[in-house]
């Protein structure tokens, strides 16, 4: 039986999505990534302890913030609110104070159950769309007890389930995870490896690796590429690409995901630099030509925007 007391950090619980996955489905996002791509969409998934998010569209500068804050690591500028990050606890005093809701605590503690209550609500959804439950992030698997155990609870519910990753874990971590897992959603953002870590932070070798074993073991895997510009949108990378997939012991779908600068202020939100400033998204005809190079391996390639 599923210990539902455990307990991990969610940022979000997303309802009725379709696009993670087959049918509708409820997302659960988890904190906590060992990636820092320099375009990710989801900044707040990255560290793994929950953390202020400031929105400065909708502060009404009544600085209830600051005399909340009982640590001081919030003063007042002209510019707004500063939030020294040193000293900010994470505790939600200053969340709570405003009223504008300019504030935000993104991640909150959860117990198996509790998150399993949430599921449950939405069963007849997935039982009428094929649908199910998705872990997302972030990346679920540096929360491994909780994920799996989440996982596990779903199977025991007879819930389809999605695990959307990135990739980079040990494989023994993977393949324990592997007989609870549906479908995977298996990110590739690039081929070239001194790319790959001038962008994301990290190698690329675990994670090419583990998507070979998962593909050897007959797992069934959607690989989603994200394309960015000057990082895998050239034809070169995108052939390098393609020929890596083509030579997996099992051939698989291929999602092309447009990148998007949507979430460029959540950065500034978090005192963060984001790291592709002023990039524009790739025009259809660019995804259009990039998923002819993958379709000449014979892949089966599909577009979904943003």
């Amino acid at each position: 039986m599923t210990d539902e007391m455990t307990d991990g950090i969610v940022f979000d619980i997303k309802k009725y999505s379709i696009n993670d996955g087959p049918g509708i489905r409820t997302t659960i996002f988890l904190k906590g990534c060992p990636l820092r791509c320099q375009w990710c969409h989801n900044p707040e998934s990255q560290s793994p302890q929950p953390e202020v998010l400031y929105r400065a569209n909708l502060c009404d500068e009544c600085q209830e913030c600051v005399d909340a804050c009982q640590n001081g690591a919030i003063t007042w500028s002209d510019s707004g609110p500063l939030t020294d990050r040193l000293l900010c606890e994470r505790c939600g005093d200053c969340v709570e104070a405003c009223l504008a809701e300019a504030r935000q605590l993104v991640g909150r503690s959860m117990t198996v159950q509790e998150v399993m209550e949430e599921i449950r609500r939405d069963i007849t959804f997935f039982d009428e769309s094929s649908g199910g439950v998705t872990l997302s992030g972030g990346e679920p698997l540096m929360q491994k007890d909780f994920a799996l155990a989440i996982l596990q609870a779903c199977r025991e519910q007879e819930i389809h389930t999605v695990l959307d990753t990135c990739g980079f874990a040990s494989w023994s971590l993977v393949r324990k995870f592997a007989p609870f897992v549906n479908l995977f959603l298996y990110d590739l953002k690039a081929i070239d490896m001194e790319r790959h870590l001038e962008t994301t932070g990290r190698s690329n070798e675990r994670i090419l690796d583990n998507l070979q074993k998962l593909s050897r073991m007959g797992a069934q895997v959607l690989v989603r590429i994200p394309v960015i510009p000057r990082v895998n949108d050239d034809p070169d990378e995108m052939g390098r690409i393609g020929e890596f997939l083509a030579g997996l012991p099992n051939r698989h779908p291929v999602e092309l995901l447009a990148y998007h600068n949507i979430a460029e202020g959540k950065y500034s939100g978090l005192d963060r630099t984001y790291g592709l400033p002023d990039m524009q998204p790739p025009g259809f005809e660019r995804m259009q030509a990039l998923a002819g190079i993958l379709g000449s391996f014979g892949l089966e390639v599909k577009i979904q925007a943003g």
